[in-house]
């Protein structure tokens, strides 16, 4: 289909609907802002029971593969979209032989694929002015020989599939790389080196089909055990130079990629100040939580704009803002172990606390619950209400 479409306007009667691939809290969210605006969405995954069929409209129970439950998706729904980078490519195309699909499968597919998306940074450096970190396919026990010493200590990462940490090892030694790469189960993997780390951010960038692109304030991150614990922006170690070249950046890169829809960078900053880009993910991301209660426009009503071939929204920040995280630790006691309910009442009476969970009632050690925004006139305000809620949460600082 053409880059170019008409607008999708929301209409009650007949009803405007929306399709999103994915059942989990990005599409819950997703489900929340298109209905905010009128339409109506209809989600395709394969579990019954799933934060974003809970809000939807309607919920076609399939796998991502399912022929027929696509076809149904895609004659019921105008535009479609995807909440998480592992749906099939093949999926994508199919839909889109009959409605708008965005991002597209060729977009998605560059971000399901560690060397591939290498590939591309590498490809529009002279543009973005970043590369990513030095980096060799392992893919055969033989490649391991020809891993050189500048490599190491590194990330060994699963070519596919990983997140939160998943699909990762740290090595410092060809040894440990071999170790590593044998409890892979022999996947493809990417050695990346690791590099002299100051911070991370993530630019949340939308483009729309007109080709026209905007750029949310720069997220500054902080990570344990590979998963994201807070997002705080502005930044406090986010110098304006820096700032200004990682929008640069990623205009660059979701131009280059000819990219429709939201979608989030990772970069890490240097010791030196240097950028170097780490990876991207073709939807709105947990790092951009805060829109929903410090932008103009929220991630996922800017998606909903973007697909529906809208003008993209404003997105300017109007208030300093503190994402936390909340996994599923936090319901169990740490002396006993035993279930319990955290204090939402008392992260709530905090000053400036928006409290979204996602409706997930089986919570896991590290699994993502639900998330915790303070919003300030001062960034130290908000800073303040996330010590207190940590300290009410049992969350070590």
């Amino acid at each position: 289909m053409s880059d170019l479409q008409p607008a999708l306007i929301p209409s009650a009667t007949p009803a405007t609907w929306l399709g999103v691939m994915g059942g989990g809290q990005l599409g819950r969210m997703f489900v929340h802002a298109a209905q905010a605006m009128g339409y109506k969405v209809a989600v395709l995954e394969p579990v019954d029971e799933s934060p974003a069929a809970h809000a939807a409209d309607r919920h076609l129970v399939a796998r991502y593969d399912d022929a027929g439950a696509l076809q149904e998706l895609a004659v019921q729904c105008a535009a479609v979209t995807t909440e998480f980078e592992n749906v099939p490519a093949a999926s994508l195309d199919l839909l889109a032989q009959h409605a708008s699909v965005s991002p597209s499968a060729a977009c998605v597919s560059v971000a399901q694929d560690r060397m591939v998306e290498k590939r591309f940074f590498i490809d529009c450096a002279a543009r973005s002015g970043v590369l990513p970190a030095p980096h060799q396919l392992i893919a055969a026990d033989s490649d391991i020989d020809t891993v050189s010493d500048g490599l190491l200590p590194g990330i060994l990462k699963t070519v596919r599939l990983g997140y939160d940490g998943k699909g990762q090892a740290r090595v410092t030694t060809i040894a440990e790389l071999r170790t590593a790469f044998a409890g892979m189960n022999g996947v493809p993997c990417v050695l990346e080196k690791m590099l002299p780390l100051a911070y991370e951010v993530s630019v949340l960038a939308a483009r729309g089909h007109d080709g026209k692109s905007v750029v949310y304030p720069i997220a500054e991150n902080v990570h344990r055990d590979g998963i994201l614990f807070t997002t705080t922006v502005p930044g406090p170690n986010v110098s304006a130079d820096c700032a200004m070249r990682a929008h640069d950046a990623a205009l660059a890169i979701i131009d280059h990629l000819g990219y429709v829809g939201v979608l989030c960078i990772e970069f890490f900053i240097l010791d030196d100040g240097s950028l170097v880009v780490n990876e991207m993910a073709p939807r709105p991301h947990n790092s951009g939580h805060y829109t929903i209660d410090a932008c103009i426009t929220s991630q996922f009503a800017q998606q909903v704009r973007a697909m529906a071939g809208l003008t993209l929204g404003d997105v300017r920040q109007h208030s300093p803002a503190v994402m936390l995280n909340l996994l599923g630790d936090l319901w169990f006691d740490v002396a006993t172990g035993e279930r319990i309910e955290p204090a939402w009442d008392r992260v709530l009476a905090l000053p400036g606390a928006s409290l979204h969970l996602y409706g997930k009632d089986d919570p896991r050690p590290s699994r993502k619950m639900g998330h915790v925004t303070f919003v300030a006139a001062t960034l130290d305000h908000a800073q303040a209400s996330l010590q207190a809620a940590c300290a009410i949460l049992r969350i070590a600082r």
